[in-house]
């Protein structure tokens, strides 16, 4: 596929440009990045179907239960900035096994028989993905640099896929295992115990290659320049922008759309159905969308659709929460799905060098993760403030044009 003219860094003098590194064999490369893309949700997605049984465990308060699923998404936020700086001292490859080894340490150490164990489970597991959240965009610009938005559409779509797998899963695992919700988590450090392995290779061969060339190594770890001033960049805060409040929207809806439905009067168990087809759905934007943004100069029309899906879906929930329940499922799954798709796309177009989508990969995912983890707890608060769910939506759907305001200043033809 050609390089497109969003994909090149506009400069006005010489400035380097992602180099493919000489790693293992491009199949073995491909297996641990969705190795490794399965990781950065299932665990997340694994307790939710657990937080009943969590509760009663611990004797913990429905906010307290709350924290379960808050926490890793906060700490994310927190995370990400330092992630840059990781990969420039030891090298991507080294630190993504590092955090895949981390966030495998995080699964057993929240299932052990400690409250505190737990939430500080929570918090590695956070820290974690933070630290591959943000150097996935920059190895794939480093290794994929004429594929860059086709190849974060695959592995996004590995990481929902990963979370859709890790929901429907853990109950069957709990009966299989006949260990309880510890049993059943726990059994998720396996798959992250699979990637590490499989990562193993590119470790050894980018060892390999700094031992051989040792000036160019440094280069590679970082693989071009970072960007100066990037915190002070307009394209950076509408890119941030644009994930971080896309994200407040999916979370929201993730911790409280089957409750919606439900108090509107439609069966929990329904409801539990429409919320599983919302996300097999996620699927199909999250790898279609990037496919698109990478043949596009300008992603302007692109974002400002998916914020128009993300407003269209929220509407019929709110008019019609049951009669509607399906269409807006199929509507919001589409749009939330090709939203993380799109804003991991921009990392990677709107940047010019490896080290450039990792330091904005670090800003973007910082504020936007911080942002989205306030998204459940102001609407449960919401709620409970007034009675019922209308207040929030109407507010999620103020926030929609914000995401659209955002998104067509993200899409410009520009690099950072």
């Amino acid at each position: 596929m050609a390089v497109t003219r969003a994909q090149q860094p506009v400069v006005t003098s010489p400035a380097p440009l992602p180099v493919r590194s000489r790693l293992a064999h491009p199949a073995l490369l491909l297996t641990g990045i969705l190795l490794v893309a399965l990781n950065m949700r299932a665990c997340l997605a694994a307790i939710s179907p657990m937080v009943g049984e969590i509760q009663r465990t611990f004797g913990l308060s429905t906010t307290a239960s709350g924290l379960i699923t808050t926490v890793p998404v906060l700490f994310q936020g927190v995370g990400a900035p330092l992630t840059p700086r990781l990969t420039r001292r030891f090298g991507t490859e080294r630190v993504v096994l590092g955090a895949v080894l981390v966030l495998g340490a995080g699964v057993l150490l929240r299932v052990l028989p400690s409250v505190v164990a737990l939430y500080a489970g929570c918090v590695v597991i956070g820290v974690a993905i933070a630290v591959l959240n943000v150097s996935m965009p920059g190895l794939v610009k480093r290794e994929f640099p004429q594929r860059a938005a086709a190849m974060t559409g695959v592995y996004s779509t590995t990481m929902l896929v990963g979370a859709t797998l890790a929901a429907g899963l853990s109950v069957p695992l709990e009966h299989a295992l006949g260990g309880g919700w510890e049993a059943s988590l726990g059994a998720w450090s396996v798959l992250a115990l699979v990637a590490a392995v499989a990562w193993l290779p590119q470790v050894l061969r980018s060892r390999g290659e700094r031992a051989a060339v040792a000036a160019p190594a440094a280069g590679r770890a970082g693989s071009g320049k970072p960007v100066e001033g990037i915190w002070r960049s307009g394209l950076a805060w509408q890119i941030s922008l644009f994930m971080g409040i896309s994200s407040l929207l999916v979370y929201t809806l993730v911790a409280w759309m089957p409750t919606i439905l439900a108090e509107h009067g439609m069966d929990r168990g329904r409801a539990g159905l429409v919320f599983a087809f919302s996300n097999l759905l996620q699927v199909a934007g999250a790898f279609l969308v990037p496919l698109l943004a990478g043949r596009m100069t300008s992603q302007r029309a692109l974002a400002v659709a998916m914020a128009g899906l993300n407003g269209l879906g929220i509407a019929v929930l709110l008019v019609s929460p049951v009669s509607g329940a399906w269409v807006a499922a199929a509507i919001l799954g589409v749009a939330q799905g090709g939203s993380l798709g799109l804003g991991l796309a921009f990392i990677v177009l709107r940047t010019g060098s490896a080290a450039g989508a990792a330091q904005l990969g670090g800003m973007s995912q910082a504020i936007g993760y911080l942002v989205a983890a306030a998204g459940p707890v102001g609407a449960g608060a919401l709620h409970q403030l007034t009675g019922g769910w209308t207040t929030t939506l109407v507010l999620m759907l103020v926030l929609v044009a914000v995401v659209g305001a955002a998104g067509w200043g993200a899409g410009r033809n520009r690099t950072l």
